[in-house]
């Protein structure tokens, strides 16, 4: 299929209304197909590495949300990304692939069957860059906040403690919408500690939409304990190495290492980088809650 791409100006009845509002939204938009959003839509992301279950539970969660009438936005990355968009395709969806490359030659090329498909199914893909620019750091950042920008919430299927896909959360985050994370990987994890809602099901994306997601029950520590004191001795926006937080704490730094750990299974702290800790978000919630 031979892509035919539109410019889109701000100042064009077919510029995306969400995107319109943006200051740094891109002028012009590149668009390869229907870009009119009239529906919900959800942002469906994870890691290019996927597992088969990850896969798998990608593709089910946007058969279902297609279902609901939702249009699925996503990426168009191997992995999680075609998994997502492949999901809506086979439920008769409509999705929608962010690109930071030139739509002339859509990034990556092996996905060229799957983006002529989401353009012949009545999709759109859209990019942030003008033809002839390959994919750069910098057009992928800005990639991330359209995505983000044009979705009603955001879903993390899969990642690495450093994936890309935390980087799309983060994004999210700064233009308030909400995250949505599925429970099993360490960045998926990470999310859920640092206040992302569950999502096992469309219904649960949904719920977080209308602002009842769900999150995971967690108690914080007898005070008393080591988690318990450690938990004190974090802070929510300085990261602290395990020793240094063993020292204010007064605990060895084999027991400091040993609640912290627990702290962060638990969802009460965040590894914020080699050996260092964050108080996250679930812990200051619970604390104000009590």
């Amino acid at each position: 299929m031979t892509l035919i791409e539109r410019q889109l100006a701000r100042t064009s009845p077919d510029y995306p209304a969400r995107l319109r509002g943006e200051s740094w939204a891109p002028d012009p938009l590149y668009v390869c197909g229907d870009c009119d959003l009239s529906r919900p839509a959800v942002a469906v992301v994870g890691t290019r590495a996927a597992s088969r279950a990850g896969m798998i539970a990608a593709t089910e969660l946007c058969r279902d949300l297609c279902g609901l009438g939702v249009v699925v936005i996503s990426g168009g990355q191997t992995g999680t990304d075609a998994a997502a968009h492949a999901g809506a395709l086979a439920a008769g969806g409509t999705t929608w692939s962010i690109l930071a490359s030139g739509l002339d030659a859509p990034y990556p090329e092996r996905n060229r069957p799957l983006f002529d498909a989401i353009v012949g199914a009545g999709g759109a893909l859209i990019s942030v860059s003008p033809a002839g620019t390959p994919p750069r750091r910098f057009a992928f950042a800005k990639r991330n906040r359209v995505l983000c920008a044009l979705a009603d919430a955001v879903v993390v299927i899969e990642g690495a403690g450093r994936s890309g896909a935390l980087a799309i959360a983060e994004a999210a985050r700064g233009l308030s919408r909400p995250v949505c994370a599925r429970p099993g990987s360490p960045g998926t994890e990470a999310l859920l500690a640092s206040g992302a809602a569950i999502v096992e099901s469309a219904a649960d994306v949904m719920a977080a939409i209308a602002g009842r997601g769900r999150r995971p029950v967690i108690d914080l520590p007898d005070p008393d304990s080591d988690e318990g004191i450690l938990l004190a001795a974090l802070s929510a926006t300085v990261p602290r190495a395990s020793d240094e937080l063993g020292e204010r704490a007064g605990v060895s730094p084999r027991r400091a290492l040993r609640a912290l750990t627990g702290l962060e299974l638990s969802g009460l702290a965040v590894l914020a980088g080699p050996g260092a800790y964050l108080r996250s978000r679930t812990a200051d919630e619970i604390a104000s809650d009590s």
